[in-house]
């Protein structure tokens, strides 16, 4: 596909043309918006909803204020209410704050592992009962 078939599917599904795709090589260009008309904008197995809650999560963690300022946008086009994107994030924070703290005292890995196994075992046996 040539960027001018990218763009006119870009107009027709957006009205416009994102300008940062005019930054993507011309070799990549047809792949890249595949990309993001298949999974991000496509139905897939994830809902469009929770997809972008991800990416609000994820550009929360990487600090990307255009991915957050995309993503929660898309999210709440997809129906998403502020609140569950305040949950986002502060779940992005909660599972990002543990991990620096995991790593940085370089937890063995494999106790950590056996002891997950253990804690998954227990609350399916509870469920089950």
């Amino acid at each position: 596909m040539s960027r001018q078939d990218v763009h006119n599917e870009m107009r027709q599904m957006f009205g416009t043309v994102i300008s940062f795709v005019d930054q993507i090589p011309d070799a990549y260009i047809d792949a890249e918006w595949d990309l993001i008309k298949r999974v991000q904008f496509g139905e897939t197995l994830i809902p469009n909803k929770y997809k972008e809650l991800m990416g609000v999560a994820i550009a929360a963690v990487t600090r990307c204020r255009y991915c957050s300022l995309f993503h929660t946008e898309a999210a709440k086009l997809f129906g998403a209410t502020a609140a569950e994107v305040e949950e986002a994030v502060h779940y992005a924070k909660l599972v990002s704050g543990w991990s620096v703290y995991l790593n940085g005292l370089q937890v063995d890995y494999e106790a950590f592992a056996d002891e997950v196994r253990r804690v998954v075992a227990h609350v399916s046996s509870q469920a089950a009962a």
